[in-house]
């Protein structure tokens, strides 16, 4: 079957009226997991824009159709581990075991968690949607939020313009961890996600996965509700966000060979718009190292 009758014939286990932002990435990414893992899913979201929008719902009902859970930001991984070690004892290994968390819950209050869970192999899939900061809160910085981004913790002015430090990439640091399966998606590569969540699911009855999804966010990145995928696609066209996996250790690599310049994509988003020309330079470099270092690790 392919990914459009996937998603066509599957069912929505997302509810149709639920409280998340218009343009949303984080919302489409979820409702299309479910629609890959099914009914027979144990979901784990951790406070954040997706706990209130895909747990509480709206009107206070659950706003998925199947079991979730809210754990602490800090503990996802360790909640799951101890669910996933149930459903084994239970003799259930075909249940999906699966988090959905923020960056912020990942790669900051999570990460002790998320490292122990994926050195001991526990068997689930981790998926971070990354919008690269605290949106649930007001916008405040995270440490995968890209160098010279706005927020309300890094504010710009006299004092500060932007956040100063480079991004924590955290997908490479899971694949270091010498798991089942890492991957990165985009909601703009639909195809590709699918493919991931699919191989994602079926590595976690072997062991640990993380799928690492970048997750554009109107409200907080400042660009209209309707560029979601626009901005999506952008980022993977100019190697903001490349596109890989690594499947028991072989790396994967989808390589722009004539990629956009990434000032094409800031220049989408307002919460990069007191870039200096300086700036938008340096992220440039960033961005050509790190696809240089992917590239070596593909072709090893």
């Amino acid at each position: 079957m392919n990914y459009i009758d996937l998603i066509r014939q599957s069912e929505d286990l997302v509810t149709a009226g639920m409280s998340a932002c218009q343009g949303c990435g984080a919302e489409l990414c979820l409702r299309r997991v479910l629609q890959v893992a099914g009914r027979n899913t144990i979901l784990s979201i951790p406070p954040g824009c997706m706990a209130g929008a895909g747990v509480v719902g709206w009107n206070f009902d659950n706003g998925l159709k199947i079991p979730v859970h809210i754990p602490l930001l800090d503990n996802t991984a360790s909640f799951l581990s101890g669910v996933t070690n149930m459903y084994q004892r239970k003799n259930r290994p075909d249940v999906n075991i699966i988090a959905f968390a923020g960056d912020g819950a990942t790669a900051d209050c999570g990460f002790q968690s998320l490292s122990g869970a994926a050195e001991r192999g526990e068997k689930l899939l981790y998926i971070c949607y990354d919008n690269e900061g605290y949106m649930n809160t007001g916008f405040q910085r995270s440490s995968t939020s890209s160098k010279g981004s706005r927020t309300s913790t890094t504010p710009v002015g006299k004092v500060q313009d932007g956040k100063s430090q480079n991004q924590k990439y955290m997908p490479l640091i899971m694949a270091m961890h010498n798991v089942e399966y890492v991957a990165t998606a985009s909601p703009s590569n639909m195809k590709d996600m699918v493919d991931k969540v699919t191989k994602g699911i079926q590595a976690s009855k072997k062991g640990f996965a993380y799928i690492h999804i970048f997750s554009p966010c109107p409200t907080g990145w400042g660009h209209e509700t309707d560029q979601t995928i626009e901005v999506a696609r952008k980022a993977v066209k100019s190697n903001f966000f490349p596109l890989f996996e690594v499947e028991q250790g072989k790396w994967k690599l989808l390589d722009n060979k004539n990629p956009i310049p990434v000032s094409d994509l800031l220049n989408l988003l307002r919460k990069f718009s007191h870039l200096s020309p300086d700036d938008i330079a340096q992220i440039q470099e960033l961005v050509d190292k790190r696809m240089d270092l992917l590239r070596k690790l593909s072709a090893a």
